[in-house]
């Protein structure tokens, strides 16, 4: 489990406790610090889980993904790796607090830790981190920076994603467009059947992010699939969301975002 000493938690008034999946998950996040928006629910909502499947969310951070994935989910067996010791723990009151049963275990994918290293899982979803660092700024915050900057190179994410994944089982990614090629090229060194869906922020935009699918031991040819829009209307002209009705779905009553057949 992960380290839940007093040096690893945060103050109790640097802590907010935000809604999720239209309050099914009520989920503590530093005030200060890395906060999670919709991408670990869209990545979550994207995992063709079912029933007594094992799960690894690699890279959990607070725990936002594999909690929402459980909720809409139940009966999984589910897992989650961080390097950060204070997200970690807090992960595991995250999920304490919502009653849904994760291990989390404290520690550095490039050298896995023993705990995990000898598991595979059903399914492995990655948040990894986005931004390139040799080519942008650092965040101030030092736990924002290890959460959005990347240190260990893609290539080690999706190597460790895909030993952590059992026969047939899938690996489900979600990373920003720019990086397309480079994580397409990754994948396929690892897995088959590799698909891919654009996340659309309106009609007549371009994807900044996509989600990507790949199976262990898959035959199946390239998928890319049409995009999925977030948002209605050709611009947000009020102080509101204004989601497709099928996003809210997915955001605020745990529906799946599922690939098309």
């Amino acid at each position: 489990m992960a380290d839940d000493r007093p040096e690893h938690a945060w103050p109790e008034d640097n802590l907010t406790k935000d809604d999720f999946l239209g309050g099914r998950l009520r989920i503590r996040q530093p005030r200060d610090g890395y906060r999670a928006g919709v991408d670990p629910v869209l990545l979550a909502a994207s995992v063709p889980a079912r029933r007594g499947d094992s799960v690894l969310d690699l890279g959990c951070g607070v725990g936002v993904a594999g909690l929402c994935l459980a909720s809409r989910v139940e009966g999984l067996r589910l897992s989650g790796l961080e390097v950060q010791p204070r997200y970690a723990a807090l992960a595991c009151r995250n999920a304490l607090e919502n009653g849904i049963e994760m291990d989390v275990v404290t520690g550095d994918l490039s050298t896995m830790p023993e705990p995990l290293r000898q598991r595979q899982f059903t399914h492995v979803l990655v948040n990894p981190p986005y931004f390139d660092r040799t080519a942008g700024t650092s965040a101030r915050d030092a736990g924002r920076e290890t959460a959005l900057g990347e240190t260990t190179p893609l290539s080690v994410w999706v190597q460790a994603a895909a030993r952590r994944t059992a026969p047939k089982g899938t690996v489900t990614f979600i990373h920003r467009t720019e990086r397309v090629p480079e994580l397409l090229a990754e994948l396929s060194r690892h897995l088959g059947s590799l698909e891919m869906l654009p996340l659309i922020p309106r009609r007549g935009r371009s994807a900044r992010l996509a989600l990507f699918r790949g199976r262990k031991g898959g035959r199946a040819d390239f998928r890319l699939h049409d995009g999925w829009v977030l948002h209605e209307g050709a611009s947000h002209e009020a102080d509101a969301e204004n989601y497709t009705t099928a996003t809210a779905w997915v955001l605020r009553h745990a529906e799946p975002l599922a690939f098309p057949a």
